[in-house]
């Protein structure tokens, strides 16, 4: 196997290392610009060490891995000196392979492989990453070595061209992120009843669960439940009324929302062509 080196210690390049060197493969060091990330990535990862800078630990490894932020990564990849034969890879799920250009220049192989996964603290997403899936860029022989290690991480995989990534990382972003903002939205309302967001929270858990699990067992259109799946309008036209009067600022998003949800229940079957309607004006409406 090749030697592995990573520049950025952060929860992202932590755990590929931390995972990576777990099934084998040898990671030979990390460099941070924070020395303790550095120092954290290296106590957990047996056998690596903390290099000074990146040119060093360029010089060490086979493989680089550059997990720094993405506005950084091209001037990484630039700003050092690679050799031919050697590997430039990055973890960014929005940015392409264009942005190693300053590697491939030199000669190396470049690539990308970005896990669809959620990374908020290194224990967390470490437990996390075997079987996610992989969305991998690159030409082979590299889109092959990405590929087995994807594998030995029991990861499903994608492969994507440098057009795909970043519509693939914004579907990502609403599934992922914005499913954060609309729960935290969601529990925030419930101050209006003289109770706190934790109470949301654990209130929305089991319902958010169960919500997953339909996902996962029924499949699209079929999880779908609540007052757009029935045909509820009147039910429907309450919430915009309480909303109008708690939330103002709300209004917007729940209609956006419910737009959307619509076509959803026609295919679901429990929606009428004429609740459809019904509910399309009342959702279109100013106000």
């Amino acid at each position: 196997m090749v030697t592995l080196g990573f520049i950025g210690a952060g929860p992202v390049g932590t755990t590929f290392g931390v995972r990576l060197a777990q099934k084998g493969y040898p990671v030979v060091g990390v460099t941070d610009k924070h020395q303790a990330a550095a120092e954290g990535f290296a106590g957990r990862v047996p056998g690596s060490r903390v290099y000074a800078a990146g040119q060093a630990l360029a010089d060490a490894a086979e493989m680089v891995f550059i997990t720094t932020a993405d506005d950084v990564i091209a001037a990484v990849a630039s700003g050092l000196t690679w050799r031919r034969g050697q590997t430039v890879v990055h973890c960014s799920g929005a940015s392409t392979v264009e942005v190693l250009e300053g590697a491939r220049r030199q000669g190396a192989a470049v690539g990308s492989i970005h896990p669809c996964q959620s990374f908020a603290g290194i224990e967390q997403a470490i437990a996390n990453l075997p079987g996610s899936t992989f969305a991998i860029e690159a030409e082979e022989p590299v889109k092959t070595t990405l590929t087995d290690m994807a594998r030995a991480l029991d990861g499903a995989i994608v492969h994507l061209s440098s057009e795909d990534k970043v519509l693939y990382h914004a579907a990502a972003a609403i599934a992922c992120n914005y499913f954060v903002t609309i729960e935290k939205l969601a529990t925030d309302l419930w101050r209006n009843f003289g109770k706190t967001p934790a109470d949301g929270v654990r209130a929305y858990l089991p319902l958010l669960r169960g919500t997953l699990a339909n996902i996962e067992t029924v499949g699209f259109p079929g999880c779908l439940t609540g007052p757009i799946a029935r045909g509820d309008v009147a039910t429907v036209r309450r919430h915009l009324s309480s909303l109008q009067k708690h939330a103002p600022d709300m209004l917007a998003l729940y209609k956006a929302l419910g737009r959307f949800t619509v076509p959803i229940g026609e295919e679901k079957g429990g929606l009428s062509a004429e609740k459809a309607a019904e509910l399309r004006r009342l959702l279109a409406e100013q106000g």
